[in-house]
Formats: structure tokens, sequence, C-alpha cells
């Protein structure tokens, strides 16, 4: 069985995106000690396969509430999510695999077993793929992750990348994550980077809600600002974050009025003046 890793990158996408995720008028709420938390308010957006998304904003603008709602973990208060003809939340979760992964901001979450080896194995097996699937998986995005180890003993990389590989082998044509490079090294994420840039030119929808605008730089095409559970702003990423006061990476504050986003195409514009 062919990966998610493994479909042609080099394949035209369609003229239209087809939308795999349509948001309208979402609306989540909690009840809490102190009355009801409007966590997500009126968002209505679409998701497009090819399309990688980012979603920023402050502590509890609702990016992890929205997050989980995609992925089928809250019930909706109101409006609509529609994964395809359905809501993610009425699929019962061994079909929802196959359809929408989310990486969780504790890897550990979704990590059981007591050696890596065995995850594995234990993901080949839920997913009823060839033997040496997860593995597989597992290499290509972070090579040299030991077999023997236990999970809690990886490094926050590792484990990030020991649950991406598991939530993979499902082959979800949307995946979700959530504050993905809390904890990475510097080599750590940029195997995260080119993991989700390969996935989108693949054909996945790639969302991932971040604080971190400089990951949002390197991989979004689009970006949605949340504030307060409202969309404050729905743009394409380069035009969002280089205007963005709050929300800029460090590399367009240095480089303004410039529109440069990440250090690869600082130093390209560099050796092109060479």
């Amino acid at each position: 069985m062919a990966s998610v890793m493994d479909r042609a990158a080099s394949a035209a996408a369609s003229p239209s995106p087809r939308p795999v995720f349509e948001v309208e008028g979402l609306h989540v709420d909690y009840l809490t000690e102190h009355g009801v938390l409007h966590a997500v308010r009126d968002v209505s957006l679409a998701i497009h396969e090819h399309e990688s998304f980012g979603l920023v904003g402050e502590s509890g603008s609702g990016k992890s509430t929205l997050l989980h709602t995609l992925a089928g973990q809250h019930r909706v208060t109101r409006g609509t999510v529609r994964l395809g003809a359905v809501d993610p939340a009425t699929l019962p979760p061994e079909e929802l695999v196959h359809l929408v992964g989310l990486v969780p901001q504790n890897p550990l979450d979704i990590l059981y077993a007591d050696s890596v080896a065995r995850e594995c194995r234990e993901s080949d097996t839920e997913h009823a793929a060839p033997a040496g699937t997860t593995r597989s998986l597992l290499d290509q995005i972070l090579p040299g992750v030991p077999d023997r180890a236990h999970p809690r003993d990886l490094s926050e990389g590792q484990q990030l990348a020991l649950a991406l590989a598991v939530v993979l082998v499902g082959r979800p044509p949307v995946v979700l994550l959530d504050e993905p490079t809390r904890g990475l090294d510097y080599s750590a994420k940029h195997a995260l980077v080119a993991t989700l840039q390969r996935l989108r030119d693949a054909g996945c929808a790639v969302v991932v809600a971040t604080h971190d605008v400089e990951l949002a730089a390197e991989v979004a095409d689009r970006v949605i600002l949340l504030g307060d559970g409202e969309v404050v702003a729905d743009e394409a990423a380069r035009e969002l974050l280089a205007g963005s006061p709050a929300f800029s990476p460090q590399v367009a504050r240095v480089a303004h009025p410039a529109p440069l986003l990440t250090v690869r195409e600082a130093v390209a514009v560099l050796v092109s003046h060479v």
C-alpha cells in the first residue's frame, strides 16, 4: 500500500482544488463553572487539497478548539462542519482515522506501546498496513529513532515524528497538528517543515495551529488569525504575516519593506546579489 508520503509530489494540482473541509457559521460553546464559554464564534472557512493552512492567535483565541472540532472531537453548538459530505464528529474512530489525522500538542497522548518498534508494529496492525509501513514513514520523517527506546524516553522531536508516522499510516487526506514545534530543536523543526511541505505537495490538506509564526511562514499558504474565538483575518500567508506587527516573523521585521518571510528567502536574495 502506498503511503501518503509516497504519493507523486510532481503530480499537477487541479486548477480548482477540491475543498476537503467546509465550515459555515461555526459556534462551539463549553459549559464551565463560570458559565458558558464561547470558544469558537461564527467561523466560516474552506480548506482545500494541496493547501497548507496556519491557525494563529494568542492563547485562548480558539485555535485548538477549532482544530479539534475539525478532527471530530467536539460537538458543534451551531453551524456546520463538513468533511466531504459528513460531520466528522458523527464518524466512528476506525473510519475517521482514514479521513483526518490529528497530532495533538502532546504526542504521547496517542502513543501507547512500550517501545518504538512495538508502536510501529501495532500501528501497522491497527490500520491493516503491510509490516514495516509505520517504521518506513518514521524513517522518512526523522531517521534514526531507536527501535528499543520507550516513547517516553525519546526527545520531543522524536516523539512528534513517531506520532506523525502513526497518524499518516492511515493515509488521511487531511492532517492536523496542534502546536507541533513546542520544545523542538532546529534540526527537528527543519525535518517537520520538510515533511509538511511534502504532504501538501502530495495533495494533502495540512492545518497547523501554532504560536510559532516562523513555522507558519515556512509552511502555510493561507493564515487565519483568530481572536476571542472569531476570525480577525483570513489572508494569503505572505500578506498577513508580512503586514502584522504582532505576528510577523523575525525575517519580515528585519527585511521590511522587502516582502521576505523566511531565512531561506533572505539567503536566496543575498546570493542573487553576490
